[in-house]
């Protein structure tokens, strides 16, 4: 016990190891010092040139976890990049010429119901169901092409099958799904302002102003309709159901 804790103390500091050399029992002891700041020497040298046991033993270890870490994170970023679905530069294509043709198919329509709206071909050209069919069409085939499996699961994430906001903003990152639901925003609107025309013609109602709103923000069109039509309807009854010909309310 007594020899361990002296070659600890010479290990720790020179002086001491002096003075422990300096009584006659312990003159036998070696320099425990100088060994420890030679054993130092060899180490370093020994690790910098990267030969001998010791450095194997402490660089080897280290580059070997350095590559394992790295294949790690290369695995990593491999499963995130397949977990995200890939679009198709073709198919981004088709989306975006898509989406440009149905903006561009249904100005006609709303046009000549602005425009002119007592004209015989109007009505016969607003009352026709192939606009509906055409839109229809072209939204079920981009519907097709944005399916996935976790479409289903991101439109009702909710426990009551109900959907959500964030299951429904990251099924709407996907170029696809954003083109296909602007196509059905048009068939719905278009259906609406024709509605709205409609009811104009039947009831001698003014719609020019609820068919440009229903153009642009379709639920503030038909709001803007069903208030024209009960101030229409009150001013009427004012007046002893007296109904004014539909030409003046468009001149």
């Amino acid at each position: 016990m007594a020899l361990w804790l002296c070659s600890q103390s010479a290990l720790c500091s020179p002086q001491i190891s002096d003075s422990i050399k300096s009584q006659a029992h312990l003159r036998w002891m070696p320099d425990l010092s100088k060994q420890k700041v030679a054993f130092d020497n060899r180490w370093l040298n020994n690790l910098s040139s990267g030969n001998g046991q010791l450095a194997g033993e402490r660089v080897r270890p280290m580059a070997f976890n350095g590559s394992n870490s790295m294949s790690k994170m290369k695995r990593s970023r491999t499963a995130v990049s397949a977990s995200m679905p890939s679009l198709a530069p073709a198919a981004v294509q088709v989306a975006s010429r898509l989406f440009t043709f149905g903006t561009a198919f249904v100005v006609p329509f709303y046009t000549v119901m602005i425009l002119a709206p007592h004209a015989t071909w109007t009505k016969k050209l607003v009352e026709s169901s192939v606009p509906y069919v055409v839109l229809g069409v072209l939204y079920a085939y981009l519907l097709i092409l944005s399916w996935s499996p976790d479409t289903l699961p991101l439109m009702f994430a909710s426990k009551y099958w109900l959907p959500e906001l964030p299951g429904i903003t990251r099924m709407f990152s996907s170029t696809l799904t954003v083109a296909s639901a602007w196509l059905h925003l048009l068939a719905v609107d278009l259906f609406a302002g024709r509605q709205i025309y409609l009811d104009g013609l039947q009831h001698a109602i003014e719609t020019r102003h609820s068919l440009t709103l229903c153009l642009l923000f379709c639920p503030v069109g038909m709001v803007t309709h069903f208030i024209t039509k009960a101030m229409v309807q009150l001013y009427r009854k004012a007046n002893s159901g007296e109904i004014p010909d539909i030409a003046e309310l468009y001149s």
